[in-house]
């Protein structure tokens, strides 16, 4: 397959935002007059977003009185910490450079809404800076569905045949297979206690943001090859 773009998820994929969400969740918690959590309770519940975190952190069902003001407060706090100590996984960089040394465009699809995720890119300033960013309040259907992916490569230009999607979640994987993407599994990310990403059937599968450059170009060779 010829590669036209690389498209990855954000959280625990692209960026280490789970610092920010473990100084949120501990915050919250202590003004709800509860004990520090471990950061690594905190962050395999990243991925599952805002809600998720909320359940794991007080023990409440979404529907239980009490669990919307937490919710509302955790966003809050979060809103405050944006960028505070998240940071572009160690590789993330060099897969960039790679990808822009060869001017082909990256991208993020992604289940954050535009109010964090704007605010974490403008902070990061990601040079190059990504050629599309799709957020939930872009699509009618969120992941693992694939209008995300479909329209992330409708703005890059190309074809979704054409594309690498790199996410740290099953829905990542189902989104990219539904679309026709190749996929890739960073088991590195926000994987959940008990769950192993080489279940999820991805094209490769990878431990370290560092491992993506080399299946770049191991497509790029093959481009110069045929």
């Amino acid at each position: 397959m010829p590669l036209k773009a690389v498209i990855f998820d954000l959280d625990g994929t692209l960026l280490d935002t789970a610092p920010d969400f473990c100084t949120t969740v501990n915050l919250l918690r202590r003004e709800e007059g509860f004990d520090h959590l471990p950061d690594e309770q905190i962050r395999c519940v990243v991925s599952n977003g805002a809600r998720a975190l909320v359940n794991m952190a007080f023990g409440l069902e979404f529907t239980a009185p009490g669990f919307d003001r937490l919710h509302q407060r955790l966003l809050e706090i979060y809103s405050e910490q944006l960028a505070v100590k998240t940071r572009p996984y160690p590789g993330i960089q060099e897969s960039l450079s790679l990808l822009a040394s060869r001017d082909i465009p990256w991208g993020i699809v992604t289940n954050k809404s535009h109010t964090y995720t704007q605010p974490i890119l403008k902070a990061l300033a990601l040079d190059p800076a990504p050629g599309t960013v799709i957020c939930p309040e872009d699509v009618t259907k969120t992941k693992p569905h694939p209008e995300s992916l479909l329209l992330a490569c409708k703005q890059l230009g190309c074809e979704a045949k054409d594309v690498i999607y790199v996410g740290d979640h099953q829905r990542d994987i189902d989104c990219g297979k539904a679309a026709g993407s190749r996929t890739v599994a960073a088991a590195y990310g926000y994987v959940g206690e008990g769950i192993c990403a080489s279940d999820w059937s991805a094209d490769h599968l990878i431990h370290s943001a560092h491992e993506l450059s080399e299946i770049i170009e191991h497509y790029l060779q093959y481009e110069l090859e045929k």
